[in-house]
């Protein structure tokens, strides 16, 4: 009752009931309700938990409903039973002041005179059948809710939400928050790869529609390989390097290092060589300093070889050898004129 006006009015006469007195304050304490029996006595003694029944919203709080199902009695919709989603939203975004609705009653304590009320309770709850609606392995669109730094929590129906997790985002980019990747509110293709019905949650994942493409790195970017890369992000321990097909690499500071002994900046355009590549990992590092390290040793292999001993160093024997080499060889052996015959008959057709 918001004001008297609804039950009584001036110079009515009424039958009371005499509840209380004051002697301080002359004032006697009276009821009108007490009159009539309470209504909780009066509710059905057939109705239990299960039951639906229907009734007027009289009430509205953030936190749910008080809904009149009988003169004076009222039960509590909390806004958790208002629906499967676990968006815990205002009740206001699902019911309004003298809305007529149907609900299902939770509990019910007739000694303390309280009842909970549930709406959602009247759809299906959508985990009962999970598993043949959403088997692993099935595509789905879904909608992104919400963001963590390990992942992106969507909802594929009302009731149904998953997780992608940051590393299920995509084969080649190394995302370091999801809102590089979607924005809340934007739908995403995604997968089931795991159902974990207790708690109510999909592991879901969005590179899993596309095949790895991983395996066809493997061989292209083989140990020893040279790709032209560009420079896109320079850390304290090195540098990411954007590669042809999306995929990215990583070079260590020393592996920066240009011929002419500067180092290498954020966008700059190299060749470099692949010296490690783990397909499991994801990752390939990369260096640019050793092509042309690779490039003078070859060269110095080429060479031709020299005596780099010191004088010092050498012993007894290399100065006889090196007496031996650098002395007459013109002497030939008869073991060397018959080899030669012989190779001559064999070229000759003979």
């Amino acid at each position: 009752v918001s004001h008297p006006e609804e039950i009584v009015q001036l110079d009515q006469k009424i039958n009371v009931v005499i509840l209380d007195f004051d002697d301080e304050k002359k004032r006697i304490a009276l009821g009108l309700k007490q009159l009539t029996p309470h209504p909780w006595d009066a509710l059905d003694t057939n109705l239990k938990v299960g039951d639906k029944v229907k009734g007027k919203v009289v009430v509205m709080a953030d936190y749910g409903a008080f809904i009149e199902i009988a003169p004076g009695v009222e039960g509590l919709i909390h806004v958790s039973e208002m629906s499967w989603t676990q968006h815990l939203r205002s009740a206001q975004d699902f019911m309004k002041v003298g809305d007529e609705i149907e609900a299902v009653i939770l509990t019910l304590d007739r000694d303390e005179r309280k009842m909970s009320l549930g709406i959602k309770q009247l759809k299906a709850d959508p985990w009962e059948d999970i598993e043949s609606r959403f088997p692993v392995g099935s595509r789905h669109t879904a909608k992104v809710r919400n963001f963590t730094n390990f992942g992106v929590f969507v909802e594929i129906e009302e009731g149904v939400d998953g997780l992608i997790h940051i590393s299920d985002l995509s084969w080649t980019k190394k995302i370091k928050h999801p809102s590089e990747f979607t924005q809340i509110g934007a739908e995403i293709e995604v997968q089931v790869l795991e159902i974990d019905k207790e708690n109510r949650r999909l592991s879901l994942g969005h590179k899993q529609l596309e095949e790895n493409p991983w395996d066809v790195f493997e061989t292209i970017f083989t140990v020893g390989s040279i790709h032209e890369g560009t420079i896109i992000e320079v850390l304290d321990k090195g540098a990411v390097v954007s590669l042809p097909y999306g995929v990215e690499g990583f070079a260590t500071p020393k592996h920066l290092v240009k011929e002419d002994g500067s180092q290498a900046v954020v966008d700059e355009k190299l060749q470099f060589k692949v010296i490690e590549f783990n397909k499991e990992a994801k990752r390939i590092i990369l260096s640019h300093s050793r092509i042309f390290e690779d490039e003078q040793k070859g060269a110095k292999k080429d060479a031709p070889a020299g005596d780099k001993k010191p004088a010092a160093k050498r012993n007894k024997k290399e100065d006889e050898g090196s007496a031996m080499v650098t002395g007459p060889v013109e002497k030939t052996t008869l073991g060397d004129i018959e080899e030669l015959a012989a190779l001559k008959e064999k070229l000759s057709g003979k």
